[in-house]
């Protein structure tokens, strides 16, 4: 007698602990589709298969969609919510709430444990010592702001490769570099200025304005009249702009105002920064997979996401109104700040005044946001359109992806994949491939190891076969439509591999670059549009993209191969080896030349010193 699906689950369910951990739920394609936390998970998980147990639209089609579950144990409830938002952040299921393109917001990092650190731009936080701040999803205001702090107080942005030069650049004559490079700064003196800069970005204004103002004092009485009128300028210029930061409260604590604003299924959040009672700061965050979620679960949701990447939790966050499990999210904040976090929900008076102004704000940018959103689909809804009318598809498609190579007869050969979705780059989604298999010039070839790794990929993920693999979303996702760049050549070298691996279903073109001609499979003739219809367009603007992205990556790679010397190649010869050679005989071809013993003579070992004269 067969057993149903219904009677299994409910088998599977008896088996589940009653223990804190975390629940995943997955679609008939293996694909994560949302995670939870609870605080006993065989209850939750049963709740889920109860009849009228959805509350919700969003609920209702989680449960019809769902077609397999599975679950991970923790030893607490805090545990449970810092894996929750780790395996958010991997898998970005589609009914959970998350910020939209989290993981291209900025970060200014200072590795202050070194002696003359370079302060620089990153997209990741890392336990390295450094100092992190941010995270800021406008580029630009990050930039802008390094700019003003670097007028002010000048700090080195170079690489460290053109640091070790030891050559002061354009950066020290218009003074936005101290010069460290040719100590024209001590190391104990430039390690004040990083901290200055640290204080600044923490908005410590304050602590800045009473620590240059005690220098300055001193310097004066020291009769350094010059270093005096220095910090005096530097003074001046942190108080103007400290006087533009509006005063919002009384207190001294650091606070951040949470508001947002939602309209339909969108939902876009602004979070304020109050430091020492002034306004230093806000920023917005628009969200995914909120829909008819209430109040306190967006809240929840925003508040998971954004401080688990956030470097610095403030003693106090204002809230617009209540969010769920508050003492599990303080408790978790706290251990995070190494001191107490509260939240505070004003009904009345100038916080609630703030708070309001603040859903303005996101009320404003949610506007802006869909006007856009409307331009760009009333843009490219009618080029998708007249794409599939000109390719005969059955619809337009939703995601294009296009292929192209890039080589110099064979040498550091690599393929790109670029992505469009609804007609817009999809730029997290981009790929390269370092060919591998390929040892000569040969296009078609190159395409078709290009081609068979990303369908193994697919194939992977749909099988859950490599669970990282299934956590990077543009290999898991089926394309509508492959372009390739190229003529009938390169699409029947890439139909071969689409056949052999079952994709021959997948509509698939090539584009000539000399005639603009669209290649098909199955016709004789090229498909001619004209230069400036929309679909053409589309397609042109596709190509050129991966044409971009993979010469660009080309130049990367033929540089980095550029700048190596065969005594990279030769085991026990490292960088400070490599130095002490070429420094002593001035090339590779007088190391070729030289006896061994005067190898030898450099201290490096004579087993060694005849295993690189062999090499070489």
């Amino acid at each position: 007698m067969a057993v149903t699906l219904e009677e299994t689950i409910k088998r599977r369910l008896q088996a589940v602990p009653e223990s804190p951990g975390v629940y995943l739920f997955r679609d008939n394609r293996s694909q994560v589709i949302y995670v939870g936390k609870a605080l006993r998970l065989r209850d939750r998980l049963r709740s889920y298969f109860t009849p009228g147990y959805a509350q919700t639209a969003r609920v209702s089609e989680l449960i019809r969609k769902a077609n397999d579950f599975e679950f991970v144990t923790t030893a607490n409830e805090v545990e449970a919510l810092v894996l929750e938002n780790n395996l958010i952040k991997n898998y970005r299921p589609r009914f959970n709430i998350r910020l939209k393109d989290d993981k291209n917001y900025l970060y200014l990092k200072v590795p202050v444990t070194e002696e003359f650190p370079r302060v620089h731009y990153s997209r990741r936080v890392q336990n390295d010592g450094a100092l992190y701040f941010g995270p800021y999803t406008s580029a630009l205001s990050l930039r802008s702001t390094v700019k003003s702090i670097r007028q002010l107080l000048p700090f080195r942005t170079c690489s460290d490769e053109i640091f070790k030069q030891g050559k002061v650049c354009l950066d020290f004559h218009i003074k936005r570099c101290p010069g460290p490079c040719e100590r024209r700064i001590s190391s104990e003196d430039y390690r004040a200025r990083i901290n200055e800069v640290a204080m600044f970005m923490e908005g410590r204004s304050d602590l800045l304005v009473r620590e240059l103002r005690e220098r300055m004092e001193e310097a004066a009485n020291r009769l350094d009249f010059e270093n005096a009128a220095r910090y005096r300028d530097q003074l001046n210029s942190i108080e103007r702009i400290a006087d533009r930061q509006k005063v919002l409260t009384h207190g001294r604590d650091d606070q951040d105002i949470v508001a947002y604003a939602r309209s339909g299924n969108d939902v876009y959040v602004e979070v304020a920064y109050i430091r020492q009672g002034k306004m230093v700061g806000h920023d917005g965050h628009p969200l995914d997979g909120a829909a008819d979620a209430a109040e306190p679960e967006v809240l929840r949701g925003f508040l998971l996401q954004y401080y688990s990447s956030a470097t610095h939790v403030p003693r106090t966050v204002i809230l617009p109104g209540a969010v769920e499990e508050p003492d599990l999210i303080t408790g978790w904040l706290s251990q995070k700040r190494n001191g107490p976090v509260s939240f505070e929900i004003p009904q009345r008076g100038r916080k609630r005044a703030l708070v309001t102004q603040l859903a303005e704000t996101a009320t404003q940018e949610l506007q802006q946001q869909r006007i856009q959103a409307d331009y760009d689909r009333s843009r490219t809804e009618p080029m998708l359109a007249a794409l599939a009318e000109a390719l005969d598809l059955e619809a337009p498609p939703k995601r294009i992806e296009c292929y192209d190579i890039s080589n110099i007869q064979g040498d550091s050969a690599v393929g790109s994949m670029v992505v469009f979705e609804d007609g817009r780059p999809r730029n997290d989604h981009y790929r390269h491939f370092r060919i591998r298999q390929v040892p000569g010039p040969n296009d078609f070839a190159m395409l078709q190891e290009v081609l068979r790794r990303r369908l193994e990929r697919l194939e992977s993920a749909q099988r859950r076969e490599d669970a990282e693999v299934v956590g990077d979303r543009s290999f898991t996702s089926r394309p509508d439509l492959i372009l390739i760049d190229g003529g009938r050549g390169q699409l029947s070298a890439v139909m071969e591999v689409l056949e052999s691996a079952g994709y021959a279903d997948i509509p698939t073109f090539a584009l000539a670059k000399e005639r603009e001609e669209i290649f098909a499979p199955d016709r004789a003739e090229p498909i001619i549009q004209e230069h400036n219809s929309p679909g053409m367009f589309l397609v042109q603007r596709i190509r050129d993209e991966a044409h971009r992205f993979a010469i660009t990556h080309h130049r990367k790679v033929r540089s980095r191969k550029a700048l190596t010397s065969p005594l990279d190649s030769v085991e026990g010869i490292g960088p400070a080896r490599k130095r002490a050679l070429l420094r002593h005989f001035g090339s590779v071809q007088a190391i070729r030349e030289a006896p061994v013993d005067e190898l030898v003579k450099l201290g490096i070992p004579e087993r060694l010193a005849a295993r690189l004269k062999e090499t070489l």
